[in-house]
């Protein structure tokens, strides 16, 4: 049992492979992870209908997992952020239910259209963005749902067993496509936990900065286990020592 501080992440009930990168894979992560399942929370209510009912499970969990000792929340689809703020209000913890939390920062950080690739291009609406204050950011949009791998295995859970390449394939072209349509994107959000494993292809493709679920739960793990820095202490009087005798500023 480790003594880290885990991160608890809020999941739908989904049975296909998750494979490295996935959020829900424990080796994603070089520190703990404590998973919730929210029984009924599939893709189709989430995703595509948007169930406003499941609200109340996914409070329960968040707070179950709370009261586990976890030091933050996340969540293992990206149209969660729906919740986010009934379900940041719901812990005493930190809680980012998305990687759109991350959309306005991004655009800041650009100053660019923001590329999305998505699990449903057609489920995503302006409530979505506007539950992360994302409603003005300029976002270029590429969805999954009409590829038939991810189709089949990740929307309507035909099967368990996924093909990788195949996969990894139908995310080559959404993103190849996205570039060919608009050529001003400056980065790109990944929305579906489900293609993070793809990111450094992705990246490979567009030669831009690329953030996803992974990216903002390593950066919030960070800001809630910080550590004194090994230069602290008499290392960093010799160097302003150093500094001061040859007039460079400490």
């Amino acid at each position: 049992m480790s003594d880290r501080p885990e991160i608890g992440v809020l999941c739908l009930q989904t049975s296909f492979d998750k494979i490295p990168g996935h959020i829900r894979n424990p080796a994603t992560f070089d520190f703990p992870v404590r998973y919730r399942v929210v029984e009924g929370a599939t893709p189709q209510r989430l995703v595509r209908e948007a169930d406003p009912t499941l609200l109340e499970p996914f409070v329960t969990a968040a707070r179950d997992l709370a009261d586990a000792g976890v030091a933050g929340i996340t969540g293992a689809c990206g149209f969660l952020v729906l919740f986010q703020a009934e379900l940041a209000a719901a812990v005493d913890v930190p809680l980012w239910s998305s990687s759109l939390v991350q959309l306005p920062m991004v655009h800041r950080m650009v100053g660019r259209t923001v590329g999305l690739l998505v699990a449903d291009e057609q489920a995503l609406t302006p409530r979505h963005l506007a539950a992360v204050g994302a409603q003005d950011v300029p976002v270029a949009v590429t969805g999954m749902a009409g590829q038939p791998e991810f189709r089949e295995v990740m929307l309507e859970g035909r099967r368990d067993a996924l093909d990788v390449d195949r996969l990894a394939a139908e995310v080559d072209e959404r993103v190849d496509a996205l570039a060919g349509a608009h050529r001003d994107l400056g980065a790109l959000v990944v929305e579906c936990t489900d293609l993070v494993p793809f990111a450094h292809r992705i990246q490979a493709r567009l030669g831009l900065p690329v953030f996803d679920i992974v990216t903002l739960t390593t950066m919030a793990y960070a800001t809630l286990t910080r550590r004194p820095y090994p230069a602290a202490g008499g290392a960093r009087t010799s160097r302003s020592r150093a500094a001061n005798s040859s007039g460079l500023p400490p």
